[in-house]
């Protein structure tokens, strides 16, 4: 699927790909933006009181698990915590040098009980970049405790960009 971007942890968001499907309104700002400028427009989330960080990265507590993937089984989430990527330290001060959103079709899935980044965030990232717009109950991770859906997502996104192609 080389025509598939994804903005989650999956792949550069800003390379030269034929769609963006995204669940992360971080990924989607303008040059002049910052994550933490996006941030600061609504209340934050309960995720900040559960993180820590050190050695110039941001790492979940284990308490914070349930505030960024409450919905998974409780062996799940204990996986997600073992497993997680933590982030850079300054990741929500960083600018981006392009936004392929401009330019190319995108799809956003919105998770509506994502405790980790404001529903009302992901809606306005994903009006301003023209998304087509999946909302789904979940919560910061719903390719993994909805993969059904997302794969879903993917795969008319995939169909509506051959169809884009062919014509």
């Amino acid at each position: 699927m080389d025509d598939i971007e994804q903005g989650r942890d999956f792949a550069d968001p800003f390379t030269d790909h034929g769609l963006r499907l995204s669940t992360s309104p971080h990924l989607l700002r303008m040059p002049t933006e910052t994550t933490q400028s996006l941030q600061e427009k609504i209340p934050a989330t309960d995720i900040f009181s559960h993180i820590e960080v050190a050695d110039g990265r941001v790492w979940l507590k284990r308490d914070g698990v349930p505030s960024f993937a409450g919905d998974l089984p409780e062996d799940e989430q204990k996986l997600v915590w073992a497993t997680h990527a933590a982030p850079v330290a300054d990741l929500f001060i960083q600018k981006v040098d392009g936004t392929a959103w401009r330019s190319k079709p995108s799809w956003y899935i919105v998770a509506t009980k994502d405790p980790t980044i404001q529903p009302e965030s992901e809606r306005f990232v994903a009006k301003r970049m023209g998304a087509t717009v999946f909302e789904t109950d979940s919560s910061h991770v719903p390719m993994l405790s909805q993969p059904d859906f997302v794969l879903d997502v993917i795969r008319k996104a995939a169909t509506a960009v051959q169809e884009d192609k062919a014509a």
